[in-house]
């Protein structure tokens, strides 16, 4: 009876709302968006892209990044038994001149493009230049026309929860159109040292990968480029480049054909949570630790040290190693830029030139921040040729291998594991288990303070810093 007259009490209010009167109407539907004009001003600046390969040259029928789970069906699909394998991508024009932008996986290996446009004339293709650290590529086609662009948008204003439109080729249907919403923003697939994806549940397809995706007002703030699937089709997961990121990318490839990125010579990862009193910032969360400094770099020209904290870079705050390695490499080789970094409780500001990043540059290895503490248990033995052998580390190898780690201790949940080298405690040189064992007497002496080590595994060093 009771639920009976909330009933009628919450309809009575709904009625007495004309436009939730009219809703409630079978007749009458809500109004919701139609983008059927915004569509049919878009899709001519949109292109099919299909490439020829030999079969030994076709790795993966599928243009997904490889996060797409493998799919016998799907691949076979895409392979056709000939001597000659097709692979479909989309794209997207952005110079009337005929630049069309498209993902490198798409075009990656192919003996011949064919681009097709919204009109259906096909033209074939030639690669200006790629990418293969943001996966974009920049293709070309001759025409004696002036051709339909593109406007390019500003991905940063995007929010969640706005609307975007993809155009595609998806399975090979040219001009398709799916409409969604930004799922979420800055994405790490761990697709490459610059991912910063933006999420969406518009359908995004094998074929739709080059495509670009659209805010409401008809920009472009995204260029579509993987699924997250365990079908091989939709599941309403997909990533987009964001095209501030891409911009700078195409305007590389236009000029030089390449990306020629600016290079300090740091490894750096996010500051942890808990570290020692006197290496920490007033604000322990604050800045971006440097791992390593590379000889006859930048950096180390400049007097940049291993455990320097870096706050800023030309005057703007360093928030993740994610933005600070793009912020870097955007800038062009041979530029003077400006770094406040943290050493020993004070700000030390430093000026120093880029250079270009060389081919065989490490990638930025951010190490994920530490998670809450427990307790502590850690077991050390000097390095050895036994160890070396046993744990296939670096034949010149000094310092403290780690034995063993008390499960579901502190050291553990920061991810320090059995066969870890350590070569530093508190930012000072460990030659042998004696270094280890006094470093780590000293701070428990100092009121069980945390302890910070410097740690290289598989040749990649990092901090951790852990409760005693």
């Amino acid at each position: 009876m009771i639920k009976r007259l909330i009933y009628v009490v919450v309809l009575s209010l709904l009625l007495a709302q004309p436009s939730l009167a009219a809703a409630a109407d079978k007749d009458v539907l809500l109004p919701l968006p139609s983008f059927a004009d915004l569509v049919e001003k878009l899709q001519p600046g949109v292109v099919n892209i299909s490439t020829t390969h030999l079969p030994e040259e076709m790795e993966s029928a599928d243009d997904t990044l490889g996060i797409v789970s493998p799919n016998p069906q799907i691949q076979d699909y895409f392979a056709p038994h000939n001597p000659q394998q097709l692979s479909l991508g989309s794209g997207f024009i952005v110079d009337e001149d005929g630049y069309i932008v498209t993902n490198y996986h798409v075009i990656n290996k192919a003996q011949e493009i064919m681009v097709t446009l919204a009109d259906e004339r096909q033209f074939k293709a030639e690669i200006i230049g790629t990418d293969v650290k943001t996966d974009l590529a920049l293709i070309k086609i001759q025409t004696q026309e002036k051709l339909p662009t593109v406007a390019l948008g500003d991905s940063d204003d995007i929010r969640v929860g706005d609307w975007v439109i993809a155009i595609g080729n998806p399975f090979g249907l040219g001009g398709s159109v799916s409409v969604g919403i930004v799922s979420a923003k800055s994405r790490d697939i761990d697709a490459g040292a610059y991912d910063n994806f933006i999420q969406t549940d518009a359908s995004i397809n094998q074929g739709s990968s080059g495509g670009p995706m659209f805010n409401a007002q008809g920009e472009v703030i995204g260029i579509n480029s993987a699924i997250y699937s365990t079908t091989g089709g939709s599941m309403g997961i997909g990533f987009a480049v964001p095209i501030n990121l891409a911009k700078f990318v195409i305007a590389e490839l236009k000029v030089k054909g390449k990306v020629e990125r600016g290079w300090l010579g740091i490894k750096i990862q996010a500051t942890p949570a808990v570290l020692p009193e006197e290496i920490s910032t007033p604000d322990q969360s604050e800045g971006i630790v440097i791992t390593s400094v590379s000889e006859n770099s930048p950096a180390t020209k400049a007097g940049i040290e291993a455990g320097d904290i870096i706050l800023s870079l030309n005057g703007k705050k360093a928030d993740t190693p994610k933005d600070f390695s793009r912020n870097v490499a955007e800038t062009e080789p041979n530029t003077q830029i400006r770094l406040q970094v943290w050493r020993e409780n004070k700000i030390l500001p430093f000026e120093l030139k880029t250079e270009k990043m060389p081919e065989d540059a490490p990638q930025p290895q951010p190490v994920p921040e530490p998670e809450a503490d427990k307790g502590f248990d850690l077991s050390f033995e000097t390095v050895s040729p036994e160890l070396i052998e046993q744990y296939q580390l670096p034949h010149e190898s000094r310092g403290v291998v780690v034995i063993s780690v008390a499960p579901g201790s502190d050291a553990e949940i920061k991810g320090i594991k059995p066969g870890d080298l350590i070569t530093e405690i508190d930012k000072k040189p460990v030659l042998d288990i004696n270094d280890a064992m006094n470093y780590l007497n000293e701070a428990r002496r100092e009121n069980n303070r945390p302890v910070l080590f410097l740690i290289n595994n598989n040749n990649i060093p990092n901090y951790a810093a852990v409760k005693l």
